[in-house]
């Protein structure tokens, strides 16, 4: 039996699996360290593309005011589901990063897991910017992680991974273009049931990468100072062959 599904509906649905390595806590512990080090507010915490909400929950108990936003209303159930069982106090919303619209000012926004590189151009990357930074508090923090063109071309590439996971096995195709340093990715998932026989699922989607001179000039044009910009999950400066970059951006006029 198969489903297909664009727009990560069955993504969602095996996103924990395939994420269970990640620790959300000890990212939320790394950008609250970086909240701390640029002087940022531990209030009102945006969660963009939020996704399953695991780090949303991470901030939450670590005391912030979470807001979580997601596209994907898939994902949102499932962030509902894990709100409902920890009792924590999250509001989910379901919106386009580009078109965000909040009911008032923000004092940190974070955006993690790559969730920039999955927006579809340079343009949609400069609204997303623009509407994050309209509804930042003066002073307030962006940060977020973003992969490089290094790794989508020397990681990524044209590079088939295959994951083994307790009852789904999952097949992830990339498809690499020197063009625009985007990845087009295909991924098959087949779900063992309680019969033994297997479901299968397919999902796709697109990042895209960009220099970080492209991302400075977005960040300024929209109304950011880049207080710091870091090697992956560290506060080293980035190297060339630097796979992800974390940036902190203050938002300044």
């Amino acid at each position: 039996m198969s489903g297909y599904s664009g727009g990560y509906r069955s993504f969602a649905y095996f996103y924990d699996a395939l994420t269970e390595n990640i620790s959300y806590r000890e990212r939320a512990e790394y950008f609250d360290s970086l909240i701390k080090r640029h002087g940022g507010r531990k209030n009102i915490l945006l969660d963009l593309a939020c996704g399953t909400g695991s780090l949303s929950e991470a901030f939450s108990i670590m005391g912030y005011d979470v807001i979580g936003v997601d596209s994907s209303e898939d994902m949102l159930n499932a962030a509902l589901d894990k709100k409902f069982e920890s009792g924590l106090s999250i509001q989910y919303l379901c919106q386009d990063m580009t078109r965000l619209d909040m009911f008032g000012t923000i004092d940190v926004t974070v955006c993690a897991l790559d969730s920039i590189n999955h927006l579809s151009s340079l343009a949609d990357i400069e609204k997303a910017f623009e509407r994050v930074s309209l509804f930042c508090e003066p002073d307030g923090l962006f940060l977020f992680d973003i992969n490089t063109p290094y790794k989508h071309k020397n990681i990524l590439g044209d590079n088939t991974f295959v994951y083994d996971l307790d009852g789904i096995y999952c097949v992830w195709q990339n498809f690499y273009s020197v063009k625009d340093n985007r990845v087009d990715m295909s991924l098959d998932f087949f779900e063992r049931d309680e019969s033994g026989l297997y479901r299968r699922y397919e999902d796709e989607f697109s990042e895209i990468a960009f220099e970080e001179s492209i991302i400075d000039v977005l960040l300024e044009k929209c109304g950011f100072e880049i207080v710091g910009k870091y090697d992956y999950d560290s506060f080293d400066p980035p190297k060339a062959d630097s796979e992800k970059l974390v940036y902190a951006a203050k938002k300044v006029r």
